[in-house]
């Protein structure tokens, strides 16, 4: 049986498809912070480990919420590596840094998905998509709000 949600077809898939780059953004950057919580060294030790187990756990819980709605919507959510692969904008490391550029990494991974976030609500905006939108808008403060919190780190 079709979803009926009053948003056009094609607009239901075409949010459904910008979330799924959003759920891979979102879920490339759960994987490095989760990398970094497991490996980051140096002085800085005991807060960044703390603090990147924190991300991480909110990253999580927030995936889930993303690939939920897209299911809503009627859609199948991507969930393997190579999909989220092919589509995250955020690429995964290739290597371990040291906790300074771990945290200017996070910094440019927390503010790529705001930017992802954010590049959906045209298409939103104009199919009355109320829904997406709140999630959206809620993941964009948690985002910025992270990305100040980890920036004040480097100053």
């Amino acid at each position: 049986m079709a979803a009926q949600l009053g948003i056009q077809d094609n607009d239901r898939i075409a949010i459904a498809n910008g979330l799924s780059v959003f759920l891979a953004d979102t879920y490339t950057l759960y994987l490095k912070t989760h990398k970094y919580h497991w490996n980051v060294q140096g002085p800085m030790f005991q807060t960044l480990h703390l603090m990147f187990e924190t991300q991480y756990n909110e990253l999580s819980l927030a995936v889930d919420l993303i690939a939920e709605r897209i299911r809503a919507l009627d859609v199948l959510a991507p969930g393997s590596y190579s999909e989220f692969s092919k589509l995250a904008n955020i690429k995964e490391d290739t290597d371990t840094p040291n906790a300074t550029e771990m945290i200017r990494r996070l910094v440019d991974g927390q503010e790529m998905v705001v930017r992802t976030a954010r590049s959906l609500f045209p298409i939103v905006d104009a199919a009355h998509d109320e829904p997406t939108a709140d999630l959206l808008t809620q993941r964009m403060q948690v985002h910025e709000k992270t990305a100040w919190m980890l920036r004040s780190l480097l100053a």
